[in-house]
């Protein structure tokens, strides 16, 4: 956690600083993303207003069939024989952009093959790459990871996910998420670190479940739990363990983080998990 802030307070006094000088100096920021529904473009057209930055969007020039199962049975097809889907070639000049925002649905834990495929296809060499995405569950941390390992000569900035189930909250977590990094202006309230994890209490306990309930992609139980204040209520974070579901054997998996939170008046809701 503390590694992280020090990467955000030293990306925050980067664009500081070059925005106290001419704006002719400014960085050039595009948006580059894939979105397979609206959420990733809603994400990503979100960004680019609040930074007034140029955008692209990545096009497969076979698009997926919009229904989930017909998505996810080609993907697992191409996932299995090795073969990227075509995109089109990317117009925008990246030579004359400092910052790439690259964005994405999460797919099978990472980016999506569409946009794996235009990646493929570039050179990011030198660049600062910003990660956002949107998910079911999560995929920032292990998306951001694989970004990490196929430009090791770019830098990789900290990122946003939001859940598809979170839309709503998006506008508000983004603003929060530019000023954090440093890439507008405007205060925020710095999240103090959440403490030492404990055992889950019943309420605590009963606090989880009911964040994911009738999620299907979540089979677990709360172990462990820390929690931390935030504007407007709680964010808990859950150390879950796999379990058996409907008389199947619990998947063969390592624990997970989930985190939860818990605002004035509203239910519980997951916002990420990290396995």
């Amino acid at each position: 956690m503390k590694s992280i802030k020090l990467v955000l307070a030293a990306v925050a006094a980067l664009f500081l600083a070059v925005s106290c000088g001419q704006k002719k100096n400014a960085p050039r920021i595009l948006v580059l993303y894939y979105s397979q529904t609206s959420n990733t473009k809603a994400l990503a057209e979100e960004i680019a207003s609040s930074l007034e930055a140029d955008i692209e969007q990545v096009l497969a020039i076979k698009p997926y069939d919009g229904e989930y199962e017909k998505t996810i049975q080609r993907c697992i097809q191409e996932r299995e024989s090795g073969v990227l889907p075509e995109v089109q070639s990317i117009k925008a000049d990246l030579d004359s952009y400092d910052v790439i925002f690259v964005g994405y649905p999460i797919w099978f834990g990472t980016y999506a093959l569409p946009m794996a495929a235009a990646l493929n296809s570039i050179d990011l060499k030198g660049k600062k790459i910003v990660p956002f995405c949107t998910f079911g569950s999560g995929g920032l941390s292990s998306s951001t990871k694989d970004l990490a390992r196929k430009f090791p000569d770019a830098q990789i900035l900290p990122g946003y996910g939001v859940r598809a189930a979170r839309m709503d909250a998006m506008p508000d977590e983004v603003k929060r998420f530019l000023i954090e990094g440093g890439f507008i202006e405007g205060h925020y309230e710095p999240l103090e670190d959440f403490p030492a994890a404990h055992a889950v209490s019943e309420e605590e306990s009963d606090i989880f479940d009911a964040a994911v309930y009738g999620y299907r992609m979540i089979d677990a139980k709360a172990r462990s739990v820390a929690a931390r204040t935030v504007p407007g209520g709680t964010e808990y974070m859950f150390t879950a363990i796999p379990t058996p579901h409907e008389g199947r054997p619990a998947p063969e998996t390592s624990e997970m983080i989930i985190y939860v939170s818990v605002l004035d008046g509203k239910d519980p809701v997951f916002t990420q998990v990290v396995r």
